[in-house]
């Protein structure tokens, strides 16, 4: 994962106690295929499509793990991300900028890829059915403000 991170331009300083991650530039599009440990993780896969839209050029996702995992597309869309599925392939059209909007988590993936992609939107999004995040990353908007990020859980009205 680190390793396709830097591919697409980050700096990454490693450390004993994590991973500083910097950008000096505009990330560039990598192509990714899931596999089984050691290779790229299926469940990284949505979070990293997030990154990917606003990547500049074409990046490319073979999911070859599970079928259906790119239910998250279509709220990336309402974000202004530009994804083509084609079986289990997601083409990802790097966009300047993605913008906020109400969008649903799907799943524990999919929320964390929609969470990221909020961070990095212009405006605000609203994440719905957030509880999916909640069995897999705990106090995860904590973190994030510790990291400066404007993040916060607010009640669903129903």
């Amino acid at each position: 994962v680190l390793k396709k991170i830097q591919e697409m331009g980050a700096e990454l300083t490693e450390s004993h106690d994590g991973v500083r991650i910097r950008r000096s530039g505009p990330l560039k599009a990598v192509e990714i295929k899931t596999l089984p440990y050691p290779g790229f993780p299926t469940d990284l896969q949505a979070q990293m499509m997030a990154l990917m839209s606003v990547a500049e050029g074409v990046s490319v996702i073979s999911e070859t793990i599970f079928e259906g995992r790119f239910l998250h597309v279509p709220e990336l869309h309402r974000m202004g991300a530009s994804i083509e599925i084609d079986g289990p392939h997601a083409v990802v059209k790097g966009v300047p900028l993605l913008t906020g909007a109400p969008v649903m988590a799907s799943d524990l993936r999919a929320s964390a890829g929609l969470v990221l992609a909020g961070l990095a939107a212009d405006g605000e999004t609203t994440v719905s059915r957030v509880y999916h995040l909640d069995r897999g990353y705990e106090r995860l908007e904590e973190k994030f403000q510790a990291l400066g990020a404007k993040i916060e859980r607010v009640r669903e009205v129903s």
